[in-house]
């Protein structure tokens, strides 16, 4: 759902912002949760690590955006479905939406559980969110499908960086909620046989993907501007927090797996 993203950066408070737009990466080699054994935070259950309140709200923030992150997907899938030239396509999509909409439903469910209002979790999201796919609505089916491969995978990426911090409960259901739902293949099958068929059409796409990045980081400036316990989860202040050389380190990862996702796809990053 969500898109995830923090400025490189570091803006000061107020500019510092993560948000998923959609669970569709496929999984990159560096995958937290194959990560060393977890040891602080990280090796506690919700129990014990949700003691913490500034811990508490990180993941009550994180969930939120997840959660409208995956309803959000659910939504644009069903309206990419109107772009597919063929019935199996239409039918192909619909189905992503259904597993967007579970997993959108397993988010909630645990907000309710640990005594949330989901809606009220999200509502910090909508706006920035929105504003993401307003400015960045494809022109054509290509288009919708390069948003969700690239753009909607650097988010996923960053999830499963973030969920190697989290408690194992929180992090178990975070990463269940980004498991592919088969748009990462599908994506490229479909845009590799469009250049195929018309190699001017890579031009286009690659910068429509560039555009993407840019859009994806502009509002991500917008999204949860005073959600402080979440900003300082994220880049150091909680326990097993991110170092800021950590950061540098993260993003770098989540670049080169990019540029691996657009050569995938047979276009230049």
């Amino acid at each position: 759902m969500v898109v995830t993203l923090i400025d490189q950066g570091l803006p000061p408070r107020g500019g510092r912002a993560i948000v998923r737009f959609m669970t569709t990466s496929d999984k990159p080699d560096h995958a937290a949760d194959t990560a060393a054994e977890p040891t602080g935070v990280a090796a506690q259950d919700w129990g014990r690590a949700s003691a913490d309140p500034q811990y508490r709200a990180a993941v009550v923030d994180l969930l939120g955006a997840l959660a409208y992150g995956e309803l959000a997907a659910f939504e644009r899938l069903a309206e990419d479905a109107k772009l597919a030239p063929t019935l199996v396509d239409k039918a192909e999509l619909a189905s992503m939406a259904s597993a967007e909409f579970h997993h959108f439903e397993r988010l909630r469910d645990r907000l309710t559980e640990i005594g949330e209002e989901p809606t009220q979790a999200m509502e910090p999201f909508v706006a920035a969110l929105d504003g993401f796919h307003r400015q960045t609505a494809p022109s054509d089916w290509l288009e919708g499908l390069v948003k969700a491969y690239v753009g909607d995978s650097i988010a996923s990426d960053f999830y499963r960086e973030v969920a190697a911090r989290l408690d194992a409960d929180t992090r178990a259901l975070v990463l269940a909620v980004l498991d592919d739902t088969g748009h990462a293949s599908f994506a490229v099958e479909k845009v590799r046989a469009a250049i195929d068929a018309d190699p001017r059409v890579g031009g286009r796409l690659a910068l429509w993907a560039r555009r993407l990045m840019g859009e994806a980081l502009s509002q991500s400036q917008r999204v949860v501007a005073e959600r402080d316990a979440l900003s300082t989860m994220l880049v150091g202040g909680i326990a097993d927090g991110f170092d800021l050389a950590e950061v540098g380190r993260m993003f770098s990862r989540i670049t080169d797996a990019h540029t691996k996702r657009m050569a995938a796809l047979g276009l230049a990053a």
